[in-house]
């Protein structure tokens, strides 16, 4: 814990940019407080135990919950809430993201003034509660009106987990994180059909059905995680409030310091209603958006279908089903890993994204046109593996082209608000009347990927021409008027 004179420090350090009249005066450098590059890096990696374990494993049960419709409607749901009549699974699948959509844009705000240990852990808590509730419902009508609930409760934690992480690490240290964040959650896509057939099992148990279980047991994990990360999860780097055991405030301002260097936007100024919005004049901003819409897309329709594909389309059993969805998310890890690695080492963006792309589009046609049903689940390695691994890839691409707290807070909450309206297109394009090849859906999965390839292409030539306008000495990149940040920003392709 940080000792009394290191608190001193920490607030005259954090005043050292202005000098006494308010003019701005040299920041302090990273190498000013004097830590051996052993001490820098047991930092970052206390930094790295703390965070983004942290948050990837409450973002992993958080994927679990919204995704293991699948796992219940083939474990006895469909019969039991009649959910074949009509498009009432599909109903239940998006109505989550109206909420989840809607309450995402205030939540970057809430999250910078009460802090991320409150905030994240309160709704954690509460989603757990209304999940264990979903195990109790009697129609249909009752589900759709929890996972409503659901998606109000969830919109808060994804966009203040991305915005988070941005603020500890610099632009070429975000995309290994990123990729461990989103691994931890594929661990959970990963395995969870293998736990929900598990809890399948628990089925006659005080005279419950066993896809009732699965929602009772998940929501249990998931309130009690919260609990644990309560005490667990960190603040801003620049912020004062306390976090359990972590690190002292020399070492928090050094993290300020790096990261200031890096990109010079670490203290958020005084919030603006006008300046947030503000950043919405970007068109880059509905660009990044734009990219994880499609790529949402892709990845929530593999989430809630992909067992009703396993045992419709490729004739595997319920078990078999349950069992089959695991491999393909551990591929994606590794795949996911490692073109996070190389983002960072060769500080590359764009083609890490193009290059995810390119397993989604080989992967797709195999999915769905071979005669073969092993050969098909080998496409589905491809398409797991692409469409998974460009969800921290187009985190980290976005976040290194962006530059100020507010428009960071912003970018993120629009950026995760087109991810579920990904998930309103993922839960539609494989419809019932299509079964068992579902030919439009995957021809729109197509179509997601072919876009998001135009838009990097277009991003990149537009980071090329504003690049060398800004080596000409024309213009300050991602600055305004009344803005006060290092210059020298530049965008990365």
């Amino acid at each position: 814990m940080a000792s009394s004179q290191e608190k001193v420090a920490f607030e005259n350090v954090e005043g050292a940019d202005s000098d006494h009249a308010g003019n701005r005066m040299a920041p302090i450098s990273a190498d000013d407080f004097g830590f051996s590059p052993a001490e820098q890096k047991r930092i970052m990696r206390h930094v790295d135990r703390r965070l983004v374990l942290t948050v990837g494993a409450m973002y992993c049960i958080s994927l679990m919950d919204r995704t293991n419709l699948g796992a219940a409607n083939i474990a006895g749901m469909e019969k039991d809430l009649e959910l074949k009549i009509g498009d009432r699974y599909s109903i239940i699948s998006l109505v989550f993201f109206v909420t989840y959509i809607v309450f995402q844009p205030p939540s970057t705000i809430i999250v910078r003034k009460v802090g991320p240990r409150l905030h994240l852990a309160a709704i954690t808590i509460l989603w757990g509660g209304c999940m264990i509730g979903m195990g109790f419902v009697n129609n249909w009508e009752e589900m759709a009106g929890m996972r409503v609930l659901l998606g109000f409760l969830e919109a808060g934690f994804f966009p203040s987990c991305v915005y988070l992480l941005s603020t500890w690490y610099t632009r070429y240290e975000v995309g290994k994180r990123n990729s461990v964040f989103y691994i931890v959650g594929c661990v959970a896509a990963a395995f969870a059909g293998i736990l929900a057939y598990g809890l399948m099992q628990m089925g006659g148990l005080a005279g419950l059905n066993g896809w009732r279980w699965i929602f009772i047991i998940e929501g249990i994990m998931t309130v009690v995680l919260g609990m644990i990360g309560y005490w667990l999860l960190v603040d801003f780097p620049d912020a004062k409030r306390k976090s359990w055991s972590f690190l002292g405030a020399r070492e928090k301002e050094w993290v300020c310091a790096r990261v200031n260097a890096d990109r010079g936007d670490v203290k958020a100024q005084p919030f603006s209603m006008a300046k947030y919005l503000r950043a919405g004049t970007d068109i880059k901003v509905w660009a990044y958006a734009m990219i994880f819409f499609n790529t949402t897309t892709v990845t929530y329709a593999l989430a809630y279908f992909l067992p009703l594909i396993l045992t419709g389309n490729m004739g595997f059993t319920v078990a078999q089903s349950q069992c089959l969805v695991a491999p393909p998310y551990v591929f994606a890890g590794i795949i996911m890993y490692g073109t996070g690695w190389a983002g960072d080492k060769y500080r590359l963006r764009g083609p890490i994204v193009l290059f995810n792309c390119m397993l989604c589009i080989i992967g797709l046609p195999i999915m769905g046109f071979h005669s073969s049903p092993a050969v098909r689940y080998f496409g589905v390695f491809l398409v797991t593996a692409g469409a998974n691994a460009n969800v921290p890839a187009a985190m980290s691409y976005q976040a290194n082209n962006i530059r100020g707290q507010w428009k960071r807070a912003f970018c993120s909450a629009t950026f995760v608000s087109f991810g579920g309206i990904g998930g309103i297109a993922g839960s539609l394009v494989f419809r019932a009347q299509d079964m068992p090849h579902y030919r439009p859906g995957l021809y729109a999965c197509i179509a997601t990927t072919l876009l998001t390839m135009l838009i990097v292409g277009a991003l990149t030539l537009d980071f090329w021409r504003l690049n060398k306008k800004a080596d000409r000495g024309e213009r300050e990149l991602e600055c305004d008027a009344d803005d006060n940040y290092e210059p020298g920003f530049r965008y990365t392709y």
